[in-house]
């Protein structure tokens, strides 16, 4: 049996009350369930269970070597260029994030897996696009320009697995969860 998984940053609820709100506007967007809002660390893919139980086993060491720490979502953007396929609010410059996710690479690195062709660039995915115009995603960046959530205190990590549904968002399962302890 293999899991589809990913390590990530659960977004506190308070946040995504502030989140929430912002998700409107853009025609062609696939708004993701509040539920749902997560700051991907490391996307994992399909993998069998022994290399699910190696990742843990790295993840875990981890996050004994890594402290707590401040994190604020602020701003908006796009991927996709001229074709736009996702809207995001980003995480401001941080360095301990950053060494969180270069440490997670490492974990897949050590589980045998390839490394991760794109770079880290922290965000919470609001919505997948569709169709949709150009000028309202430039719009929607545009609005929430100056978007800057309350810092939160990240003390911890997970390891979630993906199930796609045919006519539903995904369903995430936390199968794991790292205290941050260094």
């Amino acid at each position: 049996m293999s899991l589809r998984l990913f390590a990530a940053i659960a977004i506190p609820d308070e946040v995504v009350d502030r989140l929430a709100p912002l998700m409107r506007g853009v025609g062609g967007a696939k708004w993701r369930p509040p539920e749902n809002l997560h700051l991907t660390l490391r996307f994992f893919g399909e993998v069998t269970e022994p290399i699910a139980d190696e990742i843990d086993t790295a993840l875990s060491t981890v996050a004994d070597a890594t402290a707590p720490f401040d994190l604020t979502l602020k701003t908006a953007g796009s991927f996709g260029g001229a074709d736009p396929h996702t809207l995001y609010i980003g995480a401001a410059e941080n360095m301990a994030l950053n060494k969180l996710a270069a440490d997670c690479e490492r974990a897949a690195r050590r589980a045998g897996m390839s490394a991760e062709k794109r770079g880290f660039t922290p965000h919470v995915t609001l919505a997948y696009l569709s169709g949709a115009s150009l000028d309202r995603v430039q719009a929607f960046v545009s609005r929430l320009g100056l978007f800057a959530a309350p810092p939160f205190r990240v003390e911890r990590f997970g390891l979630y697995s993906s199930w796609t549904r045919k006519s539903a968002p995904s369903l995430y399962r936390l199968e794991a969860e790292y205290p941050l302890l260094g």
